[in-house]
This record gives C-alpha cells, structure tokens and sequence, in this order.
C-alpha cells in the first residue's frame, strides 16, 4: 500500500464529510469523499480530501479515515449532518446541519493538477465556479457525482429532489458523470423510461457518464452510446455509500483508459436537458435549515422507522467492512 507520507497524491475527492446519525446519538462517518477515498486508498492510489466541518470532527478525522490520508480542512460551526432511513430499497434523508461551502480558493495549488478528480457534493456546497481551478489538461479525469446538486430541503431538514439548474454549464467541463439511475426517477415521473430519456441528454454533454442501477448493474455511455453491463452476486450489508465506493473503483480503473473528448458546448448542437429548462429556473432556492439536530426527539418517528427496518443491525454488520463506519461518540 502506498503511504501518502512518501508517494505524490493522484486522487482528489472534494465535497463535506458528514455525520449519519444513530438512535443511541453516535454517529458514523460518511459522505462521498469519505468512501470515495477509502476506497481510492485501498485501492493503491494516494488519494487527498478537501472538506469543510465543525473543529471537533475535522481534528479527528485523521484517526476516522487514516493518517496517510491528507486533508484540507475549511472550519465551519457545524458539520454536515444527516439521518438516513431505508425502506423498501428507498432512502429518506433528513439535513439537520450543513457546513460551509468549499470555495474555490480552497483547494490547494499543489493538488490542481491531480490526475483524478472527483467532485462530490452532498448539500449544494459546490458551486460551478469550483471548476475554474480545474481547465482541461491531457492526462487529468474531472468527475462529478451529482447528487448533491439534486438536492433541496424543506424547513424541518426534510431532504427532496430539486432540478440541477447548473447542468448545462457543468456537463461539458467534465469528463466523467456517475451518478445513480435512481436519482432521475423523481424527475421522470418515476417512469424508467423517461429517467433513461434525460440520461441520453446528458450524456451527449459530457464525454462518458455512467449510471448505476443496484443488483441490475450499470450503464455506461461514452459520446452518448449506451453499453450495458451486469452486476455481481453481493450480499447488501448497508447500501449508503455503495455508489460512492464504485465510483472511485470506476476512476481508478479509468486511469488507464482513453477518455473521449468532450462534446461541443454551442447551445444550439444538443437538445434542451430536462432537468434544466426553463420551466425548472423558477424554483425556489432551499429554505434555510434548522441550526442543530436534536435525534431524541425531533427524529424520534424517524428513528423507529429506522428499527421496525432493522438497520441497526445492518450497521453493526457494516463495521467490520468499512471502518469509516464505525459508529462515534
């Protein structure tokens, strides 16, 4: 294993770490950057973090994640702090804090030219402009997960779907887009059909996209070409932070592959997203959030969803494999 003590960082995740609450008050470790790293580390590659949380975490995120793991911590009063709750092979998500946007003079001059980079958002902390640190350059994949740019929530943290009104200017500076194909269907009325219908636009945008889609395995689209590909047997111990993990698996094997050049970027070359007409500018911006989350009681009714789902017991059976899962006080 290579020990980012002594061996150049090539893997740079930027997004928030989070807290993922638990009935008992503990919480464990996740977000994007946090799997995305782990598993860039386990897979031999010298992976960094830039990240914003509250003082407490960030001081202990070292021994969370692993020392050879380099951080760029941008303070904040509070962490980004969530509570997940599984039902049915659906997930709702309630926000109860969020850290501080991540700035674009927050990455650090020395990892702007990283040979992988992966963006990560999780509550809208990255804007567009985070992008202008990283033009284009042969030898260097610019990726996002989009999740947290399809994302608002409501006074109580009660996280819901939102247009991603920044596609069309994102999508061509990228040269990967993973994201789950699951995370289109509230915005195609649920039908497959019409959630595939917004991944061929995208995926004219940008030079490949690929699209998960659980125990059916995933789609992988380069110059807007579909190629299908089945998933393994696996037993599901805990599914949060599945994506995260292949997406870094995906990035680390890309390294070796050819990217395609982006597509033209004339508005007139491509067809309108669906996700980004003009109908979907006049949403609404996300309410503000609540200040602090207190899991006893405002998320009790929560909580015992969470139980009658058994999903303590599924976070206990995911300790043994992710560390960054271990429960903390």
């Amino acid at each position: 294993m290579l020990d980012a003590y002594s061996a150049s960082p090539n893997f740079l995740a930027i997004g928030h770490v989070t807290k993922d609450l638990h009935p008992d008050g503990t919480f464990s470790l996740g977000g994007t950057v946090t799997f995305a790293t782990l598993a860039a580390y386990r897979l031999g590659l010298v992976p960094t973090i830039v990240t914003s949380a509250d003082a407490d975490l960030l001081s202990r995120l070292p021994s969370l994640l692993s020392p050879a793991i380099p951080v760029q911590a941008i303070p904040s009063a509070e962490t980004s702090t969530f509570v997940n709750v599984y039902a049915q092979g659906f997930r709702t998500q309630y926000l109860c804090a969020r850290a501080s946007t991540i700035q674009p003079d927050h990455i650090p001059t020395a990892w702007r030219d990283l040979p992988v980079v992966l963006l990560g958002p999780l509550a809208q902390e990255l804007t567009p402009q985070i992008l202008s640190v990283f033009p284009r350059r042969p030898g260097r994949i610019l990726a996002a997960t989009p999740q947290g740019w399809l994302r608002r929530w409501d006074a109580d943290g009660r996280v819901w779907p939102t247009p991603w009104l920044d596609a069309e200017q994102v999508l061509p500076q990228l040269d990967v887009l993973i994201l789950s194909h699951d995370d289109l269907l509230p915005f195609a009325n649920g039908s497959r059909t019409e959630a595939d219908a917004i991944l061929n636009a995208w995926s004219q945008r940008v030079p490949m996209l690929v699209a998960t889609d659980g125990r059916h395995g995933a789609t992988l689209y380069q110059q807007g070409v579909p190629a299908s590909f089945p998933a393994y047997p696996a037993h599901e111990v805990d599914p949060t932070g599945a994506g995260d993990v292949f997406a870094a698996s995906f990035l680390a094997t890309s390294t070796s592959m050819a990217i395609p050049p982006r597509p033209p970027t004339s508005p007139t070359a491509l067809p309108p997203s669906p996700l980004s007409s003009p109908a979907s500018a006049a949403s609404p911006p996300p309410p503000r959030l609540p200040s602090a989350c207190a899991p006893s009681r405002k998320f009790a009714p929560i909580y015992a969803c969470a139980h009658a789902n058994n999903t303590s017991t599924i976070q206990h059976e995911a300790q043994s494999i992710y560390p960054g899962k271990n429960r903390v006080r």
